[in-house]
């Protein structure tokens, strides 16, 4: 590798490093942020918090890097441009691969990168993540009899103990029972205990009320002496973690189980990860050659009307969106699992004719005057609120 070569891959690398550095801290501080309930609902240690956060971090990264990568050759290139070191380049003699050829070695090592996290690590993140999350919530005991606090036991069930005696009793047992819809059942018992009954697990209430109400409105009330409630059933759920196909192994997604109930009845789903993990690290490439027909040519970009790295991130926006879109779509349409390949292949194609015909990627003159109209739009309903508030 020449010694200019060294230079733009070292200059592209470090600010590759650093873009993906933040933009990793980002989206896994809003990705943690969005499990604390974690902690919140069944009072685990902060040390189970962070081991479910730190698996979180290979989900994200085959996601990142190929945006990382497209702000740091974009903004390399401009730079580089804009000090008139491409010129010289270009008035040395040197090729146009001088250029590309650092730029397509980084792409390729951050596109092996993504297909071995996707591949490798991910899967068994995620799997040691839902055992985590499950071992977490497996304890149920601890999750009811916390004093004084509502424990959402699962969707439309809600558990409040107002008390715990010394010898396990329960006191101001409160049970809001509507996962049957139209149907609202509320209980409350002054005292109640969790009791062993051939193998299952029970919630024994005594000296309360039950209030029913159905979907005509009517509403009634029964007092009891005893009310056996049954939690067997949330206490092995909520023990158990349940593979999705994206938490699957890439060699159980090319032959998964016959009798796995999820792929019996959506085999779809299997066969869109799969393809989900064999394009996604095309990204990488695409989105690098995207930089270079955007802002590769060595001449000056100060009549562009919008910089090269809003104009390259937003083409990849878009690049990205269409991938999103066909995985989605091939969930229940089969044919779509191709263009989840075509997508970035296609837009390396057109990265690439743009790059051999010495052309600068731009974007439709009509989008730029409309974001900007928008623009203006949007400073003028802002600019009296500004005023006013001063």
């Amino acid at each position: 590798m020449k010694v200019v070569e060294r230079y733009i891959m070292r200059r592209a690398f470090a600010l590759f490093m650093g873009t993906l550095l933040w933009t990793l801290t980002i989206v896994w501080t809003t990705q943690v942020l969005a499990r604390i309930d974690l902690v919140t609902d069944s009072g685990q240690s902060a040390l189970t918090f962070f081991k479910v956060a730190s698996l979180i971090i290979p989900q994200i990264i085959p996601i990142v890097v190929p945006f990382a990568l497209v702000v740091a050759v974009a903004q390399t290139l401009s730079t580089m441009n804009a000090d008139s070191e491409l010129v010289v380049i270009s008035a040395a003699g040197a090729s146009r691969m001088t250029v590309v050829r650092p730029i397509l070695l980084l792409a390729l090592g951050a596109s092996i990168f993504c297909f071995v996290v996707h591949n490798g690590i991910d899967p068994y993140a995620r799997q040691k993540n839902r055992e985590l999350v499950a071992s977490a919530r497996a304890d149920f005991l601890s999750l009811i009899i916390q004093e004084g606090t509502f424990r959402k036991i699962e969707d439309g069930l809600f558990v409040q103990v107002g008390e715990r005696f010394s010898d396990n009793r329960l006191g101001g047992v409160f049970v809001a029972d509507s996962r049957n819809e139209g149907v609202d059942l509320i209980y409350y018992a002054k005292t109640g205990a969790i009791l062993e009954r051939d193998g299952k697990q029970v919630l024994l209430m005594n000296d309360g009320v039950v209030q029913r109400k159905v979907p005509s409105g009517d509403v009634s009330v029964v007092r009891f002496t005893s009310y056996v409630f049954d939690l067997s059933a949330f206490a092995s759920d909520a023990g158990q973690a349940k593979l999705l196909p994206k938490d699957q192994t890439t060699q159980y997604l090319l032959d998964p189980d016959a009798n796995d109930p999820i792929y019996k009845q959506s085999p779809n789903l299997y066969q869109t990860e799969l393809n989900k993990r064999f394009s996604d690290w095309l990204f990488p490439i695409a989105f690098a050659l995207i930089a270079l027909a955007v802002a590769g040519d060595p001449k000056s970009h100060r009549e562009a009307r919008v910089h090269p790295l809003i104009t390259a991130i937003t083409i990849c926006l878009f690049v990205r969106w269409l991938a999103f879109f066909a995985e989605g779509e091939s969930k229940g349409t089969p044919v779509f699992g191709y263009f989840m390949f075509a997508v970035p292949i296609l837009a390396s194609v057109v990265a690439i004719l743009f790059i051999r015909a010495q052309k600068t990627m731009e974007l439709p003159m009509n989008w730029i005057d409309a974001g900007m109209a928008l623009g203006r739009r949007l400073l003028h309903r802002l600019a009296p609120r500004t005023q006013g508030a001063a």
